[in-house]
């Protein structure tokens, strides 16, 4: 006797999610693409019978519809730096909930001009850019902004000084003078500072909070003790290369990120001082490394994941019309007291 043939599966339709939730198939189409304007309830009940059917969203044609890509564009500067990998988890996290891609981009070392930015939005037909890269010239910005008005712009970690657009950041002069205020209690009075680059307003804000807050305790810096760099291991190493052929040095040094603390660290070790026998080193950032590396980091923790998320529910507000600002949220950091700092040598 032949085997009876099983009967292809159908691919299930709006209509099969529609009747199992008890609504209209425009009542579906409502909670998939504008789920702020249905109740909680229907959402619910919809979205579990989008699970129950396994029904997708055919993507291309909602965006032919809708003239959006449901993508948002994330401008990173260094995707090697391991500092940016939580941001862009708690970015994706949000949009992915409200049936938005993450598309990221490496700005790289260089710095982008107006025309290479405009075509990174035009290329990923990104709803919004999300900006995480503080070396940008503000008058390339403000052309990007003349040129795609309706696209919105949403600063995380960096920003652009004098760009009205909202902006999630860490309270940086507070964790830095959280690192001064630290060395000093321990009997530090003479401070150096390894900068991040030199154009990127991250590095600026820490520097100036640096040689401010050492300033009003009463303690010395001088402009050879604050050595240019970048947020690279490369970069700590060669400062340690300065450091070695130092005359006078500090007894304490504060790194405007982890990575350059770590090759700091690495530098000086290879030239015979002893961290934080003979120097005392600190970073900021807190990434996973810091709490392994020998010796553990003192450094600032901030919320990256938490960054991410922000900057993410802001670009939604954004997207939606809702009542957004150019406001700059500030999100606390503490300090992480660990091995790398100790008592002023004798």
């Amino acid at each position: 006797m032949a085997e009876k043939q099983k009967s292809p599966r159908t691919t299930p339709k709006v209509v099969d999610v529609a009747r199992i939730a008890g609504v209209s198939t425009a009542t579906v189409s409502r909670v998939l693409n504008d789920p702020e304007k249905v109740s909680q309830t229907t959402r619910d009940a919809v979205l579990a019978a989008v699970k129950e059917t396994g029904y997708r969203v055919n993507r291309a044609a909602r965006n032919l519809r809708t003239n959006s890509s449901r993508s948002i564009l994330a401008l990173v500067p260094n995707l090697s730096n391991p500092f940016f990998s939580n941001i862009l988890s708690g970015l994706e996290r949000e949009l992915n909930a409200e049936d938005y891609s993450l598309l990221v981009t490496d700005s790289g070392d260089a710095l982008l001009t107006s025309d290479q930015m405009d075509r990174l939005i035009s290329a990923g037909q990104a709803d919004g850019l999300i900006v995480l890269d503080g070396s940008i010239s503000r008058s390339d910005f403000a052309t990007v902004q003349a040129d795609n008005p309706s696209c919105p712009v949403v600063f995380a970690c960096e920003w652009v000084e004098d760009v009205k657009c909202p902006s999630v950041r860490a309270d940086n002069v507070g964790g830095v003078q959280k690192l001064v205020d630290h060395l000093w209690e321990n009997g530090h009075r003479r401070f150096g500072h390894v900068m991040g680059p030199a154009s990127n307003v991250l590095a600026q804000v820490r520097r100036d909070a640096f040689m401010s807050r050492v300033q009003e305790l009463g303690g010395e810096t001088r402009q050879n003790w604050i050595l240019a760099g970048d947020f690279s291991i490369a970069a700590g190493r060669a400062a340690a290369d300065q450091i070695g052929v130092m005359r006078d040095t500090p007894t304490a040094w504060i790194c405007a990120s982890d990575q350059i603390a770590f090759g700091l660290i690495s530098g000086l070790t290879r030239a015979g001082f002893n961290v934080p026998t003979d120097m005392s080193v600190t970073g900021f950032d807190n990434i996973e490394m810091a709490e392994v590396f020998n010796p553990p980091l003192t450094t600032i923790h901030q919320s990256r994941n938490q960054m991410g998320h922000s900057a993410a529910r802001t670009m939604l507000e954004l997207i939606r019309g809702q009542k957004s600002d150019a406001r700059v949220h500030i999100l606390p950091v503490h300090l992480v007291d660990r091995d790398s700092t100790g008592p002023v040598p004798c």
